[in-house]
């Protein structure tokens, strides 16, 4: 059950008039009162005179506020909420949605009852699913009402009628989550047949905008190469201080479009907000060896730097400080988006879903310490820049290696914000995991297909070998590894990395215990694509060598017999 309070307004019977009209799209269907502040309040909606019951209903509600001195009533002194029960609930009696109402503008302070001065209040519905509550900010005996905090207040009641009612149970929230669609909203793109709402699109276009932008030039050249309207609004000197956004043919009554500021798409969209961004990325040093300004030569080389990215990001979740770790989530959502807008055909859809999912994650009250992110942000914008990835090949084989790595970062988010008590955020991060989950089995089909078929055709001595550098390496998961399909694929791999002149023994042991991998649905299939970004192996299972001979990677440098260690130095991962 979700409570939404409105900004307070000016006319009760401009709101009435709302709530007992057609609404914007004819949504309203039979509107009628469920309860009121004396359970007397007339009912425009079963009224034979419904002009003069509407204009009773304002009056009666307004009478506390017109009988204060002028200059003491409150200029915006109507209280306005809906609530909503969640999709799937069932539909709730006329008398349920009656008390559901007494205990909201009780738990709101908006009428506390138990003898305490109370508010004039009304409750109207006009759906199944979603009443609307309308009241006057001024108690009986002229006073304010407490109805500080309000919105924590009604969500804490909404949690325990979700419980006595059998509803379903919302995730508590914490202020940090983009403004939902209002019904208006909803209704008016079902009649233009868009999937989303105007909010939701231009959000959607504002965040991959965003994604590794370093400059105000460069986000809104983005944004006009995305071919949204934008509007700008400056300081006498000259300076920015906000914009606004709205799609071409999203038009209001008056043919005009409908702009969106960007603090109203999402909190982190208002551009101070998107300048915390730019200013952490020029001040903060890099925080890889690798120079982060170096352009990738395509999109194979762009993901294997947001893999390595992502992979340093999840340890600094895991053991970094709540700061860090906050940048380094807000800027994980800035990777989704970049892949989302330059994934494959066959992994777009869920790219994009785990982007939508995880944007919710993305926020919370923990600071972001911005600067910590810059590998990340750099990560999306090479993404961005490097150009849409083919299914196939390298590209396709390094889309599969990033959202494995993609999946154990959100995973990482989701433990975190579980920590932290973020329920909204947990639940929305473990979402995004399942769409990455659905987007990683279409990605790597094909290059762990070709992998698996390369093992299988590994001498028996050779097999054997691998065989037993995995039980060297990680004995507590061989047998269950051995048993896995993909098991194929990492002997192919370790193979690979023989070759290449590694240990495999101590690479695969390092891979493996570099995080946990209970959360991997193929611990073989993750621990390929682990050993191929730190050995620097092709990525689309490129003819494998026997070991000893030189490989793409390896040529121009004499390969010998590890000693335990590398025989070269690895990229930071």
């Amino acid at each position: 059950m979700i409570p939404s309070i409105n900004d307070p307004g000016d006319r009760t019977i401009g709101l009435l008039h709302y709530l007992y009209g057609p609404g914007r799209a004819e949504e309203h269907v039979d509107p009628h009162l469920v309860a009121s502040f004396d359970g007397l309040a007339p009912d425009p909606g079963r009224s034979d005179d419904f002009a003069a019951a509407i204009k009773d209903l304002a009056v009666l509600l307004d009478q506390p506020v017109q009988v204060l001195p002028a200059h003491a009533r409150p200029a915006k002194h109507v209280w306005h909420t809906s609530v909503r029960a969640a999709p799937g609930d069932r539909t709730l009696s006329d008398d349920e949605w009656a008390d559901i109402a007494r205990r909201v503008v009780a738990a709101t302070g908006i009428d506390p009852g138990g003898g305490e001065p109370g508010c004039r209040w009304a409750a109207v519905r006009h759906a199944d699913d979603h009443i609307h509550i309308v009241a006057t900010r001024v108690c009986e005996d002229g006073s304010s009402p407490d109805d500080f905090r309000s919105y924590k207040r009604a969500q804490a009641a909404c949690r325990l009628i979700e419980k006595e009612l059998g509803l379903t149970l919302v995730n508590p929230g914490d202020g940090t989550a983009a403004k939902r669609p209002s019904s208006a909203e909803r209704h008016k793109a079902q009649r233009q047949g868009r999937e989303q709402t105007a909010r939701e699109e231009l959000r959607e276009t504002v965040r991959r905008a965003v994604a590794g932008a370093t400059s105000e030039k460069e986000f809104f050249d983005r944004l006009a190469a995305a071919g949204v309207l934008i509007r700008t609004r400056a300081a006498p000197s000259g300076d920015l201080l906000g914009y606004k956004v709205a799609l071409i043919d999203d038009r209001n009554e008056d043919n005009e479009p409908v702009f969106f500021a960007g603090s109203t798409l999402a909190p982190d969209l208002s551009l101070p907000r998107i300048r915390e961004r730019w200013s952490a990325a020029q001040q903060a040093p890099a925080t890889t060896p690798e120079d982060p300004a170096a352009a990738p030569s395509g999109p194979a080389r762009a993901r294997r730097r947001a893999a390595a990215a992502a992979w340093q990001a999840v340890l600094s979740i895991d053991h970094g400080d709540d700061h860090q770790a906050a940048a380094h989530i807000a800027a994980a959502g800035e990777v989704l988006d970049a892949l989302a807008k330059t994934s494959a055909a066959h992994t777009r859809k869920q790219l994009r879903e785990a982007a939508r999912a995880f944007e919710r994650a993305s926020r919370s009250h923990v600071r972001a310490e911005r600067g910590h992110d810059r590998a990340l942000r750099q990560a999306a914008r090479d993404l961005v820049y490097s150009g849409p990835a083919l299914g196939r090949g390298e590209d396709g084989a390094t889309t599969a290696m990033v959202i494995d790595m993609v999946a154990f970062l959100v995973i990482a988010a989701a433990h975190w914000h579980g920590k932290k008590n973020h329920a909204q955020q947990a639940a929305a991060a473990r979402q995004a995991a399942e769409h990455l989950r659905a987007a990683y089995h279409s990605a790597a089909q094909h290059p762990m297909a070709v992998l698996r078929h390369r093992g299988r055709r590994l001498s028996q001595p050779l097999q054997r070998r691998q065989a037993a550098h995995l039980r060297q390496a990680v004995p507590e998961l061989a047998e269950q590894i051995l048993a896995e399909p993909g098991w194929h694929a990492l002997a192919a791999t370790l193979a690979n990395v023989e070759a290449a002149g590694h240990e495999p023994a101590t690479l695969l042991s390092e891979a493996a215990a570099r995080r946990e991998l209970d959360t991997a649905e193929s611990v073989s299939d993750v621990l390929v694509w682990r050993l191929r970004r730190m050995a620097d192996l092709p990525a689309d299972a490129s003819p494998m060598p026997e070991p000893g001979t030189a490989t793409p990677q390896s040529a121009g440098r004499p390969t010998r017999p590890s000693s335990g260690r590398n025989t070269r130095p690895r990229k930071a991962r």
